[in-house]
């Protein structure tokens, strides 16, 4: 089974914090990490430059179609940046654990 790692931002602590522990909660991921960044783009015609959170999201690929659709249902953005890159090289026992906890197969501590 493959892995991969998805991304998407927020504008904030809290928003990138909620959506963490859903996605846990919800096993669509086994771990989600938040760091803040600081992006510059442009939106409706006005370049902008704010700080936001970036989360990393680790999963399978299988998983990709549920994490993006619980991004949607979650993500405060009219239009939030998605998007996963394979993980072709992953140590193998965090392979596995990655795989048994969005499999259920890792009880909640």
């Amino acid at each position: 089974m493959s892995l991969i790692a998805v991304f998407t931002t927020v504008g904030d602590e809290e928003q990138a914090q909620h959506i963490a522990r859903e996605m846990v909660q919800r096993r669509l991921v086994a771990c989600a990490q938040i760091e803040a960044i600081e992006s510059v783009f442009y939106w409706q015609g006005a370049l902008c430059q704010e700080r936001e959170f970036r989360l990393l999201l680790k999963t399978t690929a299988d998983n990709y179609a549920a994490v993006e659709a619980a991004i949607h249902e979650l993500h405060p953005y009219e239009l939030p940046a998605i998007h996963a890159v394979a993980l072709d090289r992953v140590f193998e026992p965090y392979a596995q654990w990655v795989i048994d906890s969005v499999q259920g197969r890792m009880p909640p501590q």
